[in-house]
């Protein structure tokens, strides 16, 4: 409480009486105490309306009331020594945390809760500017009530932050709702009334004459900011901008270091695939010119990449495969020439051989199928495919492709090397089947030379196919045949294989199995009896081909017949000519033609198909498609025109034999 100053008894002029000087000690006493003691300045101006109130007429009134007001004043400027002190602090607290912490979010927090306590606001929040949408995000508020203050967004043109940023200055206002300085943001102004905001003020964040940001306090009450304050948030709000930039640059930074570290890596990664390709080339390179095989350079071509290898011929056919150690893919082993993947990798071939490179045909059970054409000479030798469970780079993509180059290297030499060996093969059974057949010695030479003994009885093999591809096929099936002493070619359009009888029956179930295998149905073939020695085969090869046409309209396509299943043909082709076949027909259904042929009616048909139908009249009716009945009345006329023993057992098989030739076109029927 403040002393109680009584009225003096002293004079107008008179000296200070004692208990006016102990007043005057108390008051002062009194003041030092609350400054001391840090009283609020209302505690202050409590004492000088005490002493206002004091009569007017009082010794010493007015210089009591001075000495209050300047305590007031020192109170005032303590105040200010503090504020700048404390402003001090948090301006170094803040550089300090510049250089101490790296986490951006962290030290915009930091800022922002700095700024609101020095400034005692009640609300402070720091927007970002986005460029592209051409506004201010809130990153950081503290002391927020609503959810969405936190979420606040103002654009450029509007309220304090727009003002800001055209001005790059700070901006103050005692009631931001009621100030019309600026033109209102009514979402803003939403949330500011949910908040209660009264007084604001804005400092930017500039770096290099940018406003990048700013740095808003609020208090729920009229205010007024002194200099100090705004001073003192703009200088945060710089150290704020600096954190934002050396940021955004420590990012640029660890980014460019990430893209320095990773062209590292790929440099050091495409030195090991080049060092990888130059080692691949020159082992295949090496492989080749130490005469290896085809397996073993598809083998090291496995290797190299780990996956599996297959080689194809012109027909997508495989004529050689290998697979990685350890390589678990199963696409390559189901493999299938004209599978459901032929159409895609038909497209990739086409591809691959007009852009000379490989290409992606398809995909299966997750792997993916490489595939690239064998360009040698002239022509396509085949394809290569390459199954792996992921896709390569590109060097070692190039390391295929080189593969592949060497492959067709190989398969152009077996080419030419079979090239020359097939021409003396094809000399060799031109010389063997020809009426004029040479010198015997040299014939025998030549065929030693393939392991075939003329001295020895031999059999003739012809096989005509549907579609003009005996020359392939006789590759194939060379490359596949195991069978010792066999040789064969491609004569006058049909294969045509010379082999010993010995091995006759091994030789047909080979050829057989094989040429159904790849050629489906689309085939007839002869073997004939065994020839004592070179000089019969001319004569089997001219019977065989007279006969090898009628194979198929017999019904006997897609096998291989023995001559011997032929006798009963054969003899007649073999030994009788055409004018004597036209009268064995004419002798034996003669009449049946004739009346077929003026008439206009089916009785030699007819006969023909009961004959074949084991004579079941029920059965020929039906395939015929007419009745039973009328099947009857057709063989009645045929036993009228043939004669009632037509039926007997020895007429029966005769006119069968003549229905057959009749039926084949024989002799002009």
């Amino acid at each position: 409480m403040p002393p109680v100053v009584g009225p003096s008894t002293d004079g107008p002029n008179g000296p200070t009486s004692p208990a006016s000087e102990r007043q005057v000690e108390a008051l002062t006493a009194d003041l030092l105490a609350l400054l001391n003691g840090n009283a609020p300045a209302q505690e202050f101006a409590d004492r000088l309306a005490t002493l206002e109130a004091l009569p007017a007429g009082m010794t010493r009134k007015q210089g009591l009331i001075e000495l209050a007001r300047m305590a007031m004043a020192l109170r005032h400027r303590l105040d200010q020594h503090e504020q700048r002190e404390r402003g001090m602090l948090a301006v170094i607290e803040s550089a300090q945390d510049l250089s101490a912490r790296l986490d951006l979010a962290e030290l915009l927090k930091a800022i922002v809760t700095r700024a609101r306590d020095l400034l005692r606001a009640h609300l402070c929040w720091l927007t970002i500017y986005d460029a592209d949408l051409g506004e201010f995000k809130v990153v950081v508020a503290d002391g927020a009530i609503a959810a969405r203050t936190g979420k606040m967004t103002a654009r450029r043109n509007l309220g304090v932050a727009g003002i800001v940023m055209s001005t790059r200055m700070p901006f103050s206002t005692p009631d931001y709702l009621h100030d019309n300085r600026f033109a209102h943001d009514a979402d803003l102004d939403d949330i500011f009334r949910d908040e209660g905001v009264g007084a604001l003020v804005g400092a930017p964040l500039i770096w290099n004459d940018a406003v990048i940001g700013l740095l808003f306090v609020a208090d729920r009450y009229h205010r007024t900011h002194t200099a100090l304050n705004v001073s003192i948030l703009c200088t945060l709000a710089t150290h704020a901008a600096v954190a934002i930039n050396n940021a955004k640059a420590f990012a640029d930074a660890q980014a460019a270091v990430e893209r320095a570290d990773h062209a590292r890596a790929e440099l050091e990664r495409h030195a090991q695939d080049v060092q990888a390709a130059v080692e691949a080339h020159e082992r295949l390179t090496s492989l080749l010119a130490r005469g290896a095989s085809l397996n073993e350079l598809c083998l090291s071509i496995a290797q190299l990449l780990d996956g599996s290898i297959l080689v194809l011929d012109q027909t997508q056919q495989v004529i050689s495969r290998a697979e990685a150690p350890g390589y678990q893919g199963k696409a390559a082993g189901r493999y299938e020439p004209y599978g459901p993947h032929s159409a895609a990798l038909t497209n990739a071939l086409r591809e691959s051989r007009q852009a000379g490179r490989s290409t992606i045909a398809y995909e299966t059970d997750g792997e993916l199928c490489r595939a690239i054409a064998v360009i040698g000479g002239d022509g396509v030798l085949g394809a290569v495919l390459l199954f792996r469970q992921e896709d390569m780079r590109d060097s070692f993509v190039r390391t295929f492709e080189r593969g592949s180059s060497v492959i067709g290297t190989l398969l152009l030499s077996q080419e030419r090397m079979e090239a020359s060996k097939n021409r003396a093969v094809a000399e060799l059974l031109q010389s063997l089947v020809s009426p004029r057949q040479g010198e015997a010695a040299l014939a025998r030479d030549r065929a030693e030379r393939f392991g075939l003994d003329l001295a020895r009885p031999l059999v003739l093999l012809l096989v005509e196919f549907d579609q003009p591809e005996d020359g392939f096929m006789a590759r194939r099936l060379r490359a596949a045949l195991t069978l010792p002493g066999v040789v064969m070619d491609e004569v006058d359009g049909v294969l045509t294989l010379v082999s010993g009888a010995a091995q006759a029956v091994a030789l047909r179930v080979a050829v057989d199995e094989h040429t159904r295998r790849h050629a489906g149905g689309g085939y007839s073939g002869l073997l004939s009896r065994p020839a004592h020695n070179a000089t019969e085969l001319p004569g089997l090869y001219a019977a065989l081909r007279r006969a090898l046409p009628v194979v198929r309209r017999l019904g006997m396509g897609g096998r291989i017949v023995a001559q011997n299943e032929m006798a009963m043909y054969s003899i007649l082709f073999e030994s009788q000519d055409g004018a004597s076949l036209a009268q064995f027909l004419d002798a034996t259904i003669g009449p049946l033609i004739e009346h077929d042929r003026k008439r206009g009616t089916e009785l030699a048909a007819t006969l023909l198909a009961y004959l074949d139908k084991r004579q079941n009249a029920s059965v020929t009716a039906a395939d015929l498609g007419i009745h039973v009945n009328t099947m009857r009345q057709r063989l009645a006329s045929v036993g009228q025109m043939l004669g009632a023993s037509w039926n007997d057992t020895h007429r029966v098989l005769e006119i069968h034999l003549a229905l057959r030739l009749w039926s084949l076109g024989v002799a002009g029927g």
